[in-house]
């Protein structure tokens, strides 16, 4: 029995009428009651074999093992529950339900050391207690690092967010010889190259898209004072037009032109560097890439994370800060 989405959603329908005492539900209607809430609107709608077969796999032990009377009316028959305050979702998980179970908790247990999924490690051992998760084992794995200094940040920052609350953020940057408190209304938070960034109103300057890396931040105070809605970035485009987190408010977007060398193109045009890119092959040995940015730091770290295996070609401003990089850190190679 197939156990994909559309499966699921039928079978709580059925459940539904087949509890309705006050209607008489035949095997067209059912067909009409799940054809309603058919999640692919592409397919030709749910056939009478497959609402029998529903059924058979709801009365299965593999299924719920439901109490289904079949009633005649002339030569038709309609269902109904044998009691009608019997429905699947009060009774004890069955295999199907189980098996859906051990797959939600084996990929949300990836997200180690996120504060808001803590109740998953609670309700992960209480399970382990019965015969739930006993065999479960990690078939996959997302890039985390839980021992990410300034982690234990990040659910308060997400409540405060959520309930707009005012921040008194003790603060210190690699630049900073000492540490500051900046008045925060916390909006966004965003995670880029296994590092967490907050973004908010800052009032002493009055940018709203003011942004510290948690790993930074060394105290975290609540304060009174009235919460300021964000009501200027959408930040669903945000980072449309950057690389990273920092965007350089002085700076346009440019068409940034590279030339990358030999199988470095093959890897490149597998895994894009940013959503503008286009590419084409010049020959066989070097695949020329355009991007439409704004320019920062985050760029130029990428750029040279390919080494000698990729060239700017435009614009010069970008051409000149990545050899003049490229020439310091020759020089700290250098005898």
């Amino acid at each position: 029995m197939a156990t994909n989405k559309n499966a699921f959603v039928r079978y709580k329908i059925l459940d539904s009428c087949f509890r309705n005492f006050g209607k008489r539900y035949f095997i067209e209607n059912l067909m009409e009651e799940c054809n309603k809430a058919l999640i692919d609107p592409s397919s030709n709608g749910i056939s009478r074999r497959q609402i029998f077969d529903d059924i058979l796999f709801m009365q299965s032990s593999q299924g719920w093992s439901i109490p289904l009377l079949k009633y005649r009316e002339g030569k038709k028959v309609y269902y109904r529950y044998e009691d009608s305050t019997f429905s699947i979702n009060n009774i004890p998980l069955n295999h199907l339900e189980i098996d859906q179970l051990k797959l939600a908790f084996n990929i949300v247990s990836q997200f180690k050391g996120m504060p808001q999924f803590d109740w998953v490690y609670e309700l992960t051992s209480k399970l382990q207690q019965g015969v739930l998760l006993k065999d479960i084992s990690p078939i996959m794995e997302f890039e985390s690092n839980q021992y990410l200094q300034g982690i234990e940040h990040l659910g308060l920052l997400y409540n405060s967010i959520y309930h707009q609350r005012v921040l008194s953020i003790e603060y210190k940057s690699f630049t900073d010889i000492s540490s500051k408190n900046i008045i925060i209304h916390p909006y966004y938070l965003k995670q880029f190259n296994n590092r967490w960034f907050l973004f908010g109103l800052n009032p002493e300057n009055g940018k709203s898209d003011w942004n510290m890396a948690l790993d930074r931040i060394i105290n975290i105070k609540e304060i009174e004072d009235k919460y300021i809605i964000n009501e200027e970035i959408d930040w669903s485009e945000y980072f449309e037009d950057i690389i990273g987190v920092t965007k350089n408010t002085n700076c346009e977007i440019e068409e940034i032109k590279l030339h990358f060398f030999g199988i470095t193109g093959n890897y490149v045009v597998s895994k894009p560097l940013h959503g503008s890119q286009k590419a084409k092959w010049i020959n066989n040995e070097l695949l020329e890439v355009k991007l439409k940015l704004i320019t920062n730091f985050e760029l130029e770290s990428l750029i040279l994370s390919y080494g000698e295996r990729v060239k700017v070609i435009s614009p010069s401003h970008l051409v000149t800060a990545i050899y003049l990089r490229l020439k310091l850190a020759n020089v700290a190679y250098s005898p």
